[in-house]
């Protein structure tokens, strides 16, 4: 296991949750307080940090720019996927600058293929270009969005953060072992499981992302307002964002789908429960802010829990 990619993803899912901590405890006036506000919110949540100088404004973009995150990440993921695929069935080898970075990250390239390590990683990398395939669709196709705005530090995150994470699966293998067993030995019990829950969670995502952007149209699908609202229905019902449980849920199931010892994807997972929470609770925060008949029993983010 490439030590380094673990501890990188374990820092930055500790800065997550160092800023998940602090968010409640910066809201007074001031320049830190008031850039540090500016970076971690986004979109309506941006509304809480007050009024934001002239200059800063200059470094935000608008929300909507989150469809280029998708865009990078099928091509980038979609790469990625045709080159392990051509590797573990077609008798190629990855590229030289691959190999590369998994000497760099503490990979042996020469290691010994453990299990089902390459089919696991293939699987995991088909499965998370399908969610980007899937997610790009919905910000074309359902998704209203509103003139909110994101950070340019967060937009470049984001671009890199799907890079990365993509990257990070591939480096999960040795890069001149090809598996010669057949597909359908290769199907375990764990890849079937963490399957099933990918696509469970897709569906409830899909869903929650449908409802919110009914409440910007009327019933014939006509754009009607750029408003906030209420939402209700489905795990509406239990939590504030439960698209951002969803999106947990799905990297959940690819750590089970990478037979669930893999520590590099549970660090992963650890940046998206916190990544994710953070963002939950400022929306919680909002909705409990701007309506005053909010249902007092949902959560922000984990359903009876947090």
């Amino acid at each position: 296991m490439p030590a380094v990619l673990a501890s990188a993803w374990a820092l930055l899912a500790a800065a997550f949750l160092a800023a998940l901590v602090l968010v409640p405890r910066l809201r007074r006036a001031g320049v830190v307080s008031g850039l540090f506000q500016d970076l971690v919110r986004y979109g309506k949540t941006k509304s809480g940090c007050g009024q934001c100088p002239g200059w800063l404004r200059l470094l935000q973009v608008p929300k909507r720019w989150f469809t280029h995150f998708y865009v990078v990440s099928v091509l980038w993921n979609g790469f990625l996927l045709i080159w392990l695929f051509q590797a573990e069935f077609l008798g190629g080898s990855l590229p030289s600058w691959i190999q590369h970075v998994h000497r760099a990250l503490g990979r042996d390239s020469q290691s010994e293929d453990m299990g089902n390590e390459h089919f696991s990683a293939l699987l995991v990398l088909l499965l998370l270009w399908l969610h980007s395939c899937r997610r790009l669709a919905e910000c074309l196709w359902t998704s209203v969005f509103s003139n909110g705005v994101i950070h340019i530090v967060q937009y470049c995150f984001g671009l890199g953060y799907y890079i990365a994470v993509g990257s990070t699966v591939l480096c999960q293998v040795p890069t001149n072992v090809r598996n010669s067993k057949e597909l359908s030995v290769q199907m375990c019990w764990y890849h079937i499981v963490g399957v099933m829950m990918y696509i469970w969670a897709s569906l409830h995502q899909h869903r929650c992302l449908v409802i919110l952007a009914n409440l910007r149209k009327s019933k014939s699908g006509k754009v009607v307002s750029l408003s906030h609202s209420v939402p209700f229905g489905d795990w509406f019902e239990r939590v504030s964002c439960p698209h951002y449980f969803a999106e947990l849920l799905i990297y959940v199931s690819m750590a089970i789908t990478l037979e669930f010892h893999n520590v590099t994807w549970w660090c992963v997972v650890m940046y998206v429960l916190f990544n994710q929470a953070l963002a939950a609770v400022l929306c919680h925060e909002f909705y409990q802010k701007n309506f005053s008949s909010y249902p007092k029993h949902r959560k922000a983010f984990i359903p009876f829990v947090f």
